[in-house]
């Protein structure tokens, strides 16, 4: 085989090669934040299988392409407790709560899930992902940089809402 053309077909499989690794194809690390609206308490929640914490705060990690692509979906879902602040009864003897009556709030415990469009981040700037539980099992995600309550933040509502006499279907 001649010197050139074995020369030319290492070039184009390595470009080929340089093709699949580029940045529309690699993926990193962001943090996984929750951000609750509600007067309820969030319990756990999981996006595409990625499982945090949702008392509020960032947790490492959800894997994320560095560059957006169409398409991109968050499949949330999460555990409410309906009455956080709700006193349950102690045991008589020993520490934690009595077996019976954790078991009777437990029960009260609602689970949920959506799956919502990721929003656009430009170029390589994902800062992760934020997901916002608002009232009637609604969430809503964002990938803006800018913290909760800064005027650049997409995500406007309130904390603490109460929940509507009816939820809009």
């Amino acid at each position: 085989m001649n010197k050139f053309l074995a020369s030319g077909l290492l070039y184009l499989l390595g470009l080929m090669l340089y093709g699949c690794s580029s940045a529309d194809n690699e993926m990193a690390g962001g943090n996984l934040q929750a951000v609750n609206h509600t007067l309820h308490g969030i319990n756990w929640m999981s996006v595409n299988g990625y499982r945090a914490h949702a008392g509020g705060g960032s947790s490492c990690c959800i894997i994320m392409p560095i560059k957006w692509r169409p398409g991109m979906k968050a499949n949330v879902e999460w555990e409410v407790d309906p009455e956080p602040f709700a006193k349950i009864k102690k045991k008589t003897k020993g520490y934690g709560f009595d077996d019976e009556a954790l078991a009777e709030h437990e029960a009260k415990f609602q689970r949920h899930s959506a799956t919502m469009d990721i929003p656009e981040w430009p170029g390589t700037e994902s800062c992760g992902l934020s997901v916002h539980f608002l009232v009637c099992n609604q969430v809503k995600v964002t990938t803006s940089c800018w913290g909760y309550g800064s005027p650049n933040n997409p995500i406007k509502e309130p904390r603490q809402m109460k929940e509507p006499a009816v939820c809009p279907k």
